[in-house]
């Protein structure tokens, strides 16, 4: 089994991103010193020991050839070589020197400063005897390889690390060869690498908690910035009266942050005004929905009752006559009822308290089912009530409408046929103060055809827009629901497809 490959988390705040900026640019840059100083140093001690190479010459590796091959004893008694080219002296401990014959290694040795050294200087020791080396075969094919008069090169010699060696010409056509130690410089670069290891993560770790300081410090004008935009958008924009009255602290124009606070304070201030216009015109429209509604009371009434006065005439009334006399009666109903609609929400738009008792949904939800079965009977009514009542805190001719409008909308938007069910159930943790009561009303209809379904929910909307006013609805039903539900300080929801539209309220 194959387990998912987790990705690191990456920085997601500008304080985190500016900060791990930071010390990525600081370790690439610490990295970059380290490796030229390092670098460099490696190659001025190589340099230098190229230098002692050149000035050690060939002297302790001539005096690994044969005596006979270098000529008779000087006058110093000392050795029985040329002053040149026997001479041990002054050789640096581990100085390598070998000689070469035909590629073939026929001695070898290293200087290691003890007294073996002290007595081939003085000629009581053999010069190849003292001091002398095993080399493996790859050793002696490394040396062979050597360009004789070339550049020093670093050869890996089994029982003496790494070594600078540099091949020179004998005087009896055979290869001496002089090298000295690497194991110097390869130290001193480790001792400088550790140092510099030491440094840049003190220097990394001061300059993260430096830099993080300072950054926020930097970000703090951005973070006030930030927290009023936090405040704005926490406030209830939606309806009445809102006051914008906080602003962003730093607009200077001169910074980055200053020009976004100035920006947004310009913001600000436009919203307000555009804010208190909206409330003003939406003041003016529910006071001349209210003065309307009162208004078209009294016109309303009268026509209605010089219809029905007409229409009780003890005399013969011609039949069309008649049918006009109940068409203006059953149209001033429908207008009076609109009215009655306008008025209740101009008066819940006010903000005018509702008669909260208690109420049983239970009965409000059995009522309106058996009204709606009586005015639809072409439907096939289904009702889902829990076995103990159910009881919440509210206005019951306001639920009971509500209950009412939704059955009445499933009923006038669904052909005949269509199942609709109320369900009543008790909702664990839908109020503030504890569980709360979850009325469904589910049919089985063509579904709602506006986009998003919620816009059934404002005023004058109806789901069917090629509908004639004459024959539907007035649109205000789910809207007066929607208000209703919304006093109560619960919420009403809509979800609809094909064959399923659900209308579903939560009250506390």
């Amino acid at each position: 089994m194959r387990h998912p490959v987790r990705c690191r988390p990456v920085p997601r705040t500008l304080r985190s991103r500016l900060i791990a900026g930071l010390l990525t640019l600081l370790v690439l840059t610490c990295a970059g010193v380290g490796l030229t100083t390092t670098g460099m140093l490696r190659h001025f001690l190589t340099v230098q020991l190229d230098q002692q190479l050149a000035d050690t010459s060939d002297r302790y590796a001539a005096s690994l050839e044969p005596r006979a091959a270098v000529g008779p004893a000087g006058t110093d008694g000392q050795s029985g070589a040329a002053e040149d080219d026997g001479d041990t002296r002054a050789q640096a401990p581990g100085t390598f020197g070998a000689r070469l014959e035909n590629g073939v290694v026929t001695n070898a040795g290293v200087v290691d400063g003890d007294a073996d050294d002290a007595e081939v200087e003085a000629g009581e020791l053999a010069p190849d005897t003292a001091d002398l080396v095993h080399l493996t075969a790859r050793d002696q094919r490394a040396l062979a390889a050597l360009a004789v008069g070339g550049p020093a090169a670093e050869v890996d010699l089994s029982s003496l690390h790494r070594y600078r060696v540099h091949a020179i010409a004998g005087q009896d056509h055979d290869v001496l060869v002089i090298g000295l130690p690497l194991r110097p410089v390869e130290d001193t670069v480790h001792r400088l690498i550790t140092v510099e290891l030491l440094v840049f993560g003190v220097a990394l770790a001061v300059t993260g908690v430096a830099g993080g300081l300072w950054i926020r410090w930097s970000l703090r004008p951005l973070g006030r910035v930030v927290a009023t935009a936090e405040v704005v958008s926490a406030l209830p924009l939606s309806n009445g009266a809102v006051a914008l009255s906080v602003r962003a602290p730093d607009d200077d124009p001169r910074t980055e942050v200053g020009r976004v606070g100035s920006a947004l304070n310009r913001m600000l201030g436009h919203l307000e005004d555009a804010l208190a216009q909206r409330q003003a015109v939406e003041q003016r429209l529910r006071a001349f929905t209210a003065d309307a509604g009162h208004e078209l009371r009294t016109p309303l009434a009268s026509v209605r009752g010089h219809t029905e006065l007409a229409l009780r005439h003890p005399g013969p009334v011609p039949a069309p006559v008649r049918h006009s006399l109940t068409r203006i009666d059953a149209e001033s109903r429908r207008m009076g009822l609109l009215v009655e609609d306008l008025l209740l929400l101009a008066r819940l738009d006010a903000g005018r308290p509702l008669a909260f008792t208690e109420v049983d949904l239970t009965r409000i939800a059995l009522d309106c089912t058996t009204d709606a079965r009586a005015a639809g009977p072409e439907h096939r009514w289904r009702l889902a009530l829990p076995e103990q009542p159910v009881l919440v805190r509210g206005d019951a001719h306001r639920l009971r409408q509500v209950v009412g409008n939704l059955l009445t909308n499933a009923r006038t938007h669904t052909p005949p046929g269509t199942e609709v069910t109320l369900r009543l159930t008790v909702a664990r943790g839908s109020g503030p103060t504890g569980p709360g009561a979850r009325l469904a009303v589910t049919d089985t209809g063509p579904g709602i055809r506006l986009q998003p379904p919620e816009r059934a929910f404002e005023r004058f909307v109806r789901g069917d827009e090629a509908r004639s006013r004459s024959s539907g609805t007035t649109g205000l039903g789910l809207s007066i629901a929607h208000t209703v539900v919304k006093a109560h300080g619960g919420t009403l929801a809509v979800s609809s497809r094909p064959g399923r539209t659900v209308f579903t309220v939560l009250l506390p």
